[in-house]
This record gives C-alpha cells, sequence and structure tokens, in this order.
C-alpha cells in the first residue's frame, strides 16, 4: 500500500506546479465550488495511477490545483465511498496521498440528512465530532505510514478551525449549525426509525461519507474541519421521500454559503 501511494504521489509531483497544503474534499452537489478556483488545472481521476474511479452522479471525478483565498489548494471534485463497492483502503486512499504530498488541513464537506429538531433544510453545519457507523474501519490491518497505531480521535475536527469558521460566519452574516456527523455506509436514505435511532445516539446529521476520511487524515497528522449541508430532514413528522436529484438540489442552493466560509479560512489560516 504505501509503495502506491508513494508512487501515486510522484506522478501527482510531476504534473503539479503549485504547492497546496490545504485540500477540500466536495461531496454531492457541492462540486461547483471548483468555479471559484482560479488559475486552476485539472487532472483526471482516470488518468492517475492507483487512483479510484467515482461512479457517483454529481461527482465530477478529477483533482483541480489551483488558488482559493488567495492560497493554493487542490479539490477532490468527487470522492469515493463504501457503497460503490471499494474496501476501506481505497475509499481514503486520496488522503494517504495528499498526506504524501505534504497537505497540512483538509478541508471536508458532505450533503447529509438532518437528525436535529432544531435543523432545517439549506442549513450548514459545522461538524463537532461524528460517530462512525460504517461495518469496515478505514484503519484495519498493517498500520500504514508512521502514523500510530491507536490514533487518538479526541479532536477529529480541530477546535481552532472551528473557533476560525465561527467567527468568518458571524462576520459575513451567515447563520450556521453546529453538530454531530454520523457516518453509515448507504446507498439507501435512512428509514424513518433509523433516523430516530441515530438521533437517540446522538447525531444531528447522518450521510455515507466524510468519517473514513477523516480517521485517515487524524492517522496521518492533518487537521480537518468539516462542514454538512442539510439536504432533508429525518424528524418525524418532517420525513419526505427523497432522492439523489433532490439532495443534489438542496446541496446546490447551500453552495454559496459554504464556499464563502472556506475561502475566508483558508484566506485567514
Amino acid at each position: 500500500m504505501l509503495e502506491k501511494i508513494r508512487e501515486t504521489a510522484a506522478f501527482l509531483k510531476q504534473k503539479m506546479h503549485t504547492n497546496p497544503k490545504t485540500a477540500i474534499i466536495l461531496g454531492t452537489g457541492l462540486g461547483r465550488l471548483a468555479n471559484d478556483i482560479s488559475d486552476s488545472y485539472c487532472i483526471s481521476y482516470k488518468d492517475i495511477p492507483n487512483f479510484p474511479v467515482s461512479t457517483v452522479e454529481g461527482h465530477a471525478g478529477q483533482l483541480i490545483f489551483g488558488k482559493l483565498g488567495g492560497k493554493d489548494i487542490v479539490a477532490m471534485e468527487g470522492r469515493f465511498h463504501f457503497y460503490e463497492g471499494y474496501n476501506m483502503k481505497q475509499v481514503t486512499f486520496p488522503v494517504r496521498v495528499m498526506n504524501e504530498l505534504e497537505i497540512k488541513t483538509l478541508f471536508v464537506s458532505n450533503a447529509s440528512g438532518g437528525t436535529n429538531p432544531a435543523f432545517n433544510v439549506g442549513d450548514l453545519m459545522i461538524i463537532t465530532d461524528h460517530i462512525n457507523f460504517f461495518p469496515e474501519h478505514p484503519l484495519n490491518g498493517p498500520n500504514i505510514g508512521d502514523g500510530p497505531r491507536f490514533p487518538d480521535m479526541s479532536e477529529a475536527y480541530d477546535k481552532g478551525l472551528i473557533k476560525l469558521a465561527l467567527e468568518i460566519a458571524k462576520d459575513k452574516n451567515i447563520a450556521v449549525q453546529q453538530g454531530v456527523y454520523l457516518g453509515t455506509q448507504g446507498p439507501t436514505y435512512e428509514t424513518p426509525a433509523e433516523y430516530k435511532m441515530f438521533r437517540l445516539l446522538g447525531a444531528d446529521a447522518v450521510g455515507m461519507s466524510t468519517v473514513p476520511e477523516v480517521i485517515v487524515a487524524n492517522h496521518c497528522g492533518i487537521k480537518v474541519f468539516g462542514v454538512s449541508v442539510i439536504t432533508d430532514m429525518g424528524v418525524e413528522g418532517r420525513i419526505q421521500k427523497i432522492s439523489h436529484e433532490d439532495v443534489q438540489k438542496a446541496a446546490n442552493a447551500s453552495e454559496e454559503k459554504m464556499t464563502v466560509i472556506m475561502s475566508e479560512m483558508i484566506k485567514r489560516s
């Protein structure tokens, strides 16, 4: 695995003419943030050695290098999911490559269902913690790289970055929520009973991604900031039938607010 990570990183370094220290993973319906990246150049996943290929509608499937907030960044326009049939080593492979490229900060975004009755569709939720409900752990097997065998997860989402995001949201008059994200494997959306269970477990939002990448980022020593766009409500009396298209549409509507916060965070950090 380490050999493949280094091979992929070496290939990308040959193609890169920027020096990003910040990476962004764009979730479902959130790919339009890529339009705000200036001086950009792209590398398709299918052209990158050892990289999986995104199969989900709304995930373009490319790495974008350029500037956001006046600083060099790299963005994944499309991520990989456990439900696509990839194992956790494949799902989190890009984060391992980011570490090899000396990325120091990772921004993760996703579309999720709200289980907190105080939330509404379109809300941005800054992730303060997560619950891992995936059936496979991304650190199973031999320990990869120099990370600890038993990583501490008491601050999976960097408190300093959360504080900065809240300050920016206040400055820009953007309403945000805070809460716990629960990651489950999908690909079905949750039943009303599952939503209720997840709320009882302490989740404010639930989705099908993010947690594996965040675990591996912490294992690598990369600081993480996460945000969920609430695209549907899993609260009794407010549950409606939902489709992937509905999720994309709701995420698109909130993307501008997320872009403002992330861009300013990168600029100030």
